[in-house]
């Protein structure tokens, strides 16, 4: 993370939970949980009235005990969706590579794929389920709650609406992104515009760019670019699935969740790629709930109980 293209910080705090059982000695498999966009790895231990988080629903488990570890992978832009991008830094490597060392090195684990999960919801499940299929051999359970994909519908939908705002900032997305850093609130729609902009500096980087990426829509008409959306669709798990169904068949665990009012419509995109999951012969789980897209912290005791019944423990 050292030098990275925002300047953000390469020094970062790292909240590893360890199981009532840890003393040292004995090892314990090992659950990377990656939060949501514009959150950090913090943000997984607050504490809700009348909505458990992942910490508390862990504890209340009786499935195998886990370390589990909260990455920090925010930017300047609210998120890196865990990828590698020359936008904002390599955050695939930085989880996938330097923090599975570095907690292998420091705590007891049991340092095989085998013992290794990766789950969250969101931008976080979308992390997951990208990182597992891609690296397979250093996660070998993934869960996806809510994770974005199908991103014909759940990111489209925004575009007309950051071109119809952009006047309001001053007309360019450089203006927008000056008045967001300089605003002491920040808007609803001002955060729906950044989304979009952390979406494009990932997904569409371009070091030859004056922002460092490429918006895939044109900012006056809000036309999409279709060069420029050929490369975030590269992203989308639903076209990435057959590139990466080797990585997919690895996995000892491929469980994935939605809720059927998912206000980004991403029960859609799950449908369409658990049903080529199916036509690829991967082995998944996949559920769907009454829901929203911020209903979903009860499904942590899911994907826990999943993953703890088949995660390796030696």
């Amino acid at each position: 993370m050292r030098r990275n293209p925002l300047g953000d910080p390469h020094v970062r705090d790292l909240f590893v939970y360890l199981p009532p059982s840890y003393d040292g000695r004995r090892r314990f498999p090992v659950a990377f949980a990656l939060a949501s966009y514009p959150n950090r790895g913090a943000s997984l231990l607050n504490v809700r009235p009348f909505s458990p988080g992942l910490l508390e629903q862990l504890e209340r488990q009786r499935t195998r005990e886990l370390i589990v570890v909260l990455p920090d992978c925010f930017t300047a832009y609210g998120g890196s969706q865990y990828l590698n991008s020359s936008a904002t830094g390599r955050y695939e490597d930085y989880v996938s590579r330097e923090l599975v060392g570095f907690v292998d090195a420091a705590f007891r684990t049991v340092p095989r794929a085998e013992a290794r999960a990766v789950l969250g919801h969101s931008s976080g499940g979308y992390g997951a389920l990208v990182l597992a299929m891609r690296h397979p051999d250093v996660f070998g359970l993934a869960a996806c709650h809510s994770g974005d994909m199908g991103f014909d519908t759940c990111y489209r939908l925004d575009f007309p609406k950051y071109a119809s705002a952009l006047p309001r900032y001053g007309g360019s997305t450089r203006t927008f992104l000056r008045r967001f850093a300089a605003s002491a609130s920040k808007s609803g729609e001002m955060m729906t515009m950044l989304g979009v902009v952390a979406m494009a500096a990932c997904y569409s980087p371009n070091p030859r760019s004056r922002l460092g990426f490429e918006l895939p829509f044109d900012e006056r008409t809000g036309e999409i670019r279709p060069a420029v959306w050929r490369r975030w669709l590269a992203w989308d798990p639903v076209h990435m699935a057959s590139r990466h169904r080797s990585g997919l068949r690895r996995l000892r665990l491929l469980f994935l969740d939605c809720g059927t009012r998912d206000e980004y419509y991403l029960h859609l995109g799950a449908r369409i790629f658990t049903a080529r999951l199916r036509r690829l012969g991967v082995r998944h789980v996949y559920e769907e709930f009454d829901g929203g897209h911020r209903d979903g912290d009860h499904r942590y005791a899911r994907s826990l109980a999943l993953i703890g019944s088949r995660i390796a423990a030696t």
